[in-house]
C-alpha cells in the first residue's frame, strides 16, 4: 500500500501563493490517481483536483481552475498543488489521497494523508 505525507501549507494573504506537495512511499503506483481534497470547518470535504501518476489525465473543480496547477514528478513520487490568487475561501485543511480511478468523490479514495492547513487571510 501507499503512504501520502502533506506539506507546505502555511498562512498567507489574499493574493499569495502557495505549493502543497504530497510525498508518496511503498507501493506508490498502486494508486493510479493522487488527488488533492480539502476540507473547511464546519463544511464537507470537497474535491480540488486529480492527476495520473502518467500525467495524461488532470481535472481541476471549478472553484480552482485558473488559479491551481496539479503537477507530478515521477522521479521523488511527489505531487504538488501550486496554488496562485489565493482567496479567504480557500481557507481548509488540504489532503491528499491516492485511489484506482480518475474520480471525484473522496469514497472512491482508499489512501489519505494527515492533510496540511492553509489559512488565506483577507
Amino acid at each position: 500500500q501507499v503512504q501520502l505525507v502533506e506539506s507546505g501549507g502555511g498562512l498567507v494573504q489574499a493574493g499569495g501563493s502557495l505549493r502543497l506537495s504530497c510525498a508518496a512511499s511503498g507501493r506508490v503506483f498502486s494508486s493510479n490517481f493522487i488527488s488533492w481534497f480539502r476540507q473547511a470547518p464546519g463544511k464537507e470535504r470537497e474535491f480540488v483536483a486529480f492527476i495520473r501518476w502518467s500525467g495524461d489525465n488532470i481535472y481541476y473543480a471549478n472553484s480552482v481552475k485558473g488559479r491551481f496547477t496539479i503537477s507530478r514528478d515521477n522521479a521523488k513520487t511527489t505531487v504538488y498543488l501550486q496554488m496562485n490568487d489565493l482567496k479567504p475561501e480557500d481557507t481548509a485543511r488540504y489532503y491528499c489521497a491516492g485511489g484506482p480511478l480518475a474520480a471525484r468523490r473522496e469514497n472512491e479514495y482508499d489512501v489519505w494523508g494527515q492533510g496540511t492547513q492553509v489559512t488565506v487571510s483577507s
